[in-house]
């Protein structure tokens, strides 16, 4: 059975209030050292990287392989959510692995163009993937676990709603909606459906829903997507079957300028002025056509900083459950800290010292700096080993 006392997310104390007396005897402050949390591995949040038929690195559940049930709940969200098409193509992927596109229409007995539609839609959606066979030909593959996580949108979007509001809400519902989308499209549909729930649509346009859009950016909830590396190909050369999609780490959390997003929403919005002359609109009206000023970079949600957030969430509430408010607070403080620099798949946070946890510290506690160090000290004895003491320097 479960045991608390044995939990990566529990801690252990003889006297659970702390009070000050505890603390001055038996927690002597230690010195200006850097502490650090210690996190639960990969295999503790269920998932582990796992290496697929062709040697690259996939995230997929803990399992080897999915189970019948597994595999029958992928197809039923993929049927609910995309329809027959989608479900037949997903659902003989997961069950069969990766196979090419004639093998794959071969099997489910389906036009070519309609398997290539539900490829589309499932590699969009980032449920499937495709990778070069050394034979030349390109093999498609469905991907279970990110399947799985339709049942996981509602907290999503729950979870954006809490930390940023309706604006955040809407924004990385849209990005689940859509699997990937610019960064000008999301904003314009953000603030379309804000006009339509009775808010002043020009007063949020580029005000709250740009801002808000930013902070999910900045917190590392959304990042952009892989680009295709722009290679001046060779004159008669063919371009090869499968794209290589780069990412860089640096990149993904850039934004563009909005005050060109702007500018591209306000000439879309004056194109449609049905009280300009007629010679004027009809100069004006393949803008509406034109790509937006974003072509090309699309946005979609990081679900891996969701997970580590909802176990921060975990880690907060077991400290506070065994000891008391003061000491959740701190590692609240220490997570809220390292939450960027951090990497889901670190095994401890940011080594952080005394005083950058003191200044950060919320005011309304009035904590001085030597309770806080005797905080740390138990919390750092604590045989658990959720805290770690880094050497001092």
């Amino acid at each position: 059975g479960f045991r608390p006392e044995t939990s990566p997310y529990s801690l252990r104390s003889t006297d659970a209030a702390a009070p000050a007396e505890f603390l001055q005897h038996f927690c002597p402050p230690l010195g200006e050292g850097r502490y650090s949390l210690a996190l639960p591995g990969e295999a503790e949040s269920g998932f582990v990287p796992h290496l697929g038929r062709r040697g690259k690195p996939c995230l997929r559940s803990s399992a080897p392989a999915m189970t019948h049930l597994e595999s029958e709940i992928c197809s039923r969200l993929l049927l609910a959510h995309y329809g027959q098409i989608v479900s037949t193509v997903g659902s003989q992927l997961i069950r069969t692995g990766a196979q090419p596109l004639r093998l794959i229409a071969t099997n489910t007995g389906m036009p070519i163009d309609q398997v290539k539609k539900a490829l589309c839609v499932l590699i969009h959606h980032n449920f499937g993937a495709y990778s070069l066979h050394k034979r030349g030909h390109v093999e498609y593959e469905a991907q279970g676990p990110q399947v799985l996580r339709l049942l996981r949108f509602p907290r999503y979007i729950y979870c954006a709603k809490t930390l940023y509001g309706d604006t955040g809400e809407l924004i990385v519902e849209e990005l689940l909606q859509n699997g990937k989308m610019h960064m000008s499209s999301a904003l314009r549909r953000v603030t379309e459906r804000l006009h339509e729930a009775g808010t002043d649509s020009e007063s949020v346009e580029l005000g709250e829903a740009g801002e808000t859009f930013v902070r999910l950016v900045q917190t590392h909830f959304l990042h952009k997507c892989g680009l295709v590396p722009e290679a001046a190909a060779a004159p008669g050369t063919r371009p090869p079957p499968a794209p290589t999609l780069l990412t860089d780490e640096k990149d993904m959390y850039t934004l563009p300028d909005l005050s060109s997003l702007a500018q591209g929403k306000r000439r879309h919005r004056g194109s449609g002025d049905s009280e300009q002359p007629q010679a004027k609109r009809s100069r004006q009206q393949p803008t509406e056509h034109e790509p937006p000023p974003d072509d090309g970079v699309y946005w979609q949600v990081n679900f891996e900083r969701f997970h580590q957030h909802f176990r921060d969430q975990a880690i907060v509430a077991a400290v506070g459950s065994k000891l008391d408010q003061t000491s959740s607070e701190i590692v609240r403080t220490m997570l809220r800290l390292s939450e960027v620099t951090t990497s889901s798949s670190s095994s401890h946070t940011q080594p952080l010292s005394s005083n950058e946890i003191f200044r950060a510290f919320p005011a309304g506690y009035n904590l001085s700096k030597q309770v806080l160090d005797q905080y740390l000290t138990l919390l750092s004895d604590d045989p658990v080993s959720i805290f770690r003491l880094w050497p001092r320097f």
